[in-house]
């Protein structure tokens, strides 16, 4: 059935590069959502090897973008933008044709690489595009250094095109003197998100059917398109990702300054600064084949868990703290498989956390709303108990896709308007949860004693431990005990 739509109406194209499909919606401006399509993407994992073929994200967008625009009739397409993985890259000729496969944003093969950067003075983590880019010159020899979203809007202008700014970041380019680092790669002209960077050619056009002509606009990655379509976008803001991993951003007037590299800042157009940091904590540590509905109800019954975890998905952490070698954590023997599940929901948001008690202890804007996305926010047992657990209120947007976001942005991009004011137009936001006092008291001895393991495991530097302590109970002082703890509500004050 053909849906029925004003002639006159104007869509928004998001395309997100998922690491499993790739998706698009055509949303209007006011966020309904007109079309969307999806198609799977197929991945090579092997330990810390993780690739994808880079001719499958065409043919899966074309596939989507069909879908999505199949059902709509006398609409105009505005304009779209594509997303895409952070720190994944490959390498192509002069074309634009891929000669590598591609190296996944948590590829662990450039872990040495990596440290060679770090001991030249380069804040860059082991995933980080920037080393993965030089094992992949070391494996595959010479070739343009180029980002995901580059190889779908390639093919949709029909040339090569400028990267974005976004995706740039974890290759190693410095946002604030605009210029790449002095290194031995064939790297790409650099662009803000929002740029336009060409239309859509007639062979992309017979292959999408995206109409010919229609603006593409540079993209982000997709943890700053899902920020833009949690509407996170004013100072002070928060969205918290909860997916495979956990993933913090913000907005904030000046970049938040971390000399170890955990959080770094990227910039949206018209300035602003989007903080953050994203975490090897998260719903991957969950326990395959369980039905998430059923052991959310049933560990309701261990508030809070007699076990306590840290459920890190793979091996290191990279945020609140740099851990290379820190492994998932479990104190104590969980009764059952539900209190086991429980220890893992709630070791996530003591996680979450210590990332915002981090990022305070930085100086980070945290007076704005928290917004949860990503697929954990489908879980309403697991949204109360983090908004618990934290200690704030937290809003949950209707369509929280990255999609959407990249379609805003390409609205941005094509109209000019702030970008802030079309995500708050296109985001709707289903309900707001409030915490209760009572549960934040109960989970704060737990974080507390959490705080203490993993400081004298060498993971977590003291002085952010004594931070997150004073948060924990500023009437309290910072003492060490977990005893001595036994809560008080997070301080969303801005000053450490």
């Amino acid at each position: 059935m053909t849906e029925m739509t004003d002639e006159n109406e104007t869509v928004w194209l998001g395309i997100d590069l998922g690491t499993q499909s790739v998706r698009v919606l055509a949303v209007t401006a006011d966020g309904t959502v007109r079309g969307r399509g999806s198609a799977p993407l197929a991945g090579r994992r092997d330990g810390v090897r993780h690739e994808q073929e880079p001719g499958e994200w065409w043919e899966a967008v074309r596939t989507a973008s069909r879908s999505a625009l199949f059902t709509l009739t006398g609409v105009r397409v505005g304009g779209l933008a594509v997303c895409g993985t952070s720190g994944t890259v490959l390498l192509t000729d002069p074309a634009g044709r891929p000669t590598s496969p591609a190296l996944m944003y948590d590829d662990g093969r450039a872990a040495g690489a990596a440290a060679e950067l770090r001991e030249a003075g380069l804040a860059v983590q082991d995933t980080w595009a920037l080393p993965k880019a030089l094992w992949l010159v070391g494996v595959h020899g010479g070739g343009r250094v180029t980002h995901q979203p580059d190889v779908v809007t390639a093919r949709l202008v029909g040339r090569p095109v400028p990267t974005d700014s976004s995706h740039a970041l974890k290759t190693g380019y410095d946002l604030q003197r605009d210029a790449w680092p002095d290194i031995a790669l064939d790297l790409p002209e650099v662009v803000l998100p929002g740029t336009r960077l060409g239309e859509v050619c007639p062979a992309a056009a017979e292959a999408t059917g995206i109409p010919a002509g229609t603006p593409v606009i540079a993209g982000m990655t997709d943890g700053c398109a899902a920020q833009i379509a949690a509407g996170a976008l004013r100072h002070g803001s928060w969205n918290s990702v909860l997916g495979t991993t956990l993933v913090l951003k913000g907005a904030a007037p000046e970049p938040v300054r971390d000399p170890t590299g955990v959080v770094y800042n990227h910039r949206a157009p018209g300035g602003t600064w989007l903080p953050g940091g994203a975490s090897s904590v998260g719903a991957g540590a969950l326990p395959a084949g369980a039905d998430p509905a059923a052991m959310d109800e049933r560990a309701a019954a261990f508030e809070p868990s007699g076990a306590l975890a840290y459920p890190l998905v793979s091996r290191g952490e990279r945020f609140p703290f740099r851990a290379p070698d820190a492994t998932a954590l479990l104190l104590g023997t969980p009764v059952d498989e539900a209190d086991h599940w429980a220890a893992l929901i709630q070791g996530v948001g003591f996680a979450e956390r210590l990332c915002l008690d981090y990022l305070h202890y930085l100086g980070a804007p945290l007076d704005g709303p928290l917004t949860f996305t990503g697929g954990a926010a489908r879980s309403p047992y697991w949204n109360q108990l983090r908004a618990d657990i934290l200690g704030r209120p937290a809003r949950i947007p209707e369509q929280p896709e990255p999609a959407l976001g990249m379609a805003a942005l390409a609205a941005h991009g094509v109209t000019g308007d702030p970008l802030p004011d079309l995500a708050e137009r296109m985001v709707r936001i289903r309900t707001t949860l409030h915490p209760n006092p009572e549960r934040t008291t109960l989970f704060a001895d737990p974080y507390a004693r959490l705080i203490d393991e993993l400081t004298e495991r060498g993971w977590l530097p003291a002085q952010v431990a004594t931070q997150a302590y004073r948060r924990l109970n500023p009437l309290r002082g910072a003492g060490n005990c977990a005893t001595s703890h036994d809560g008080a509500a997070l301080d969303d004050g801005t000053k450490p």
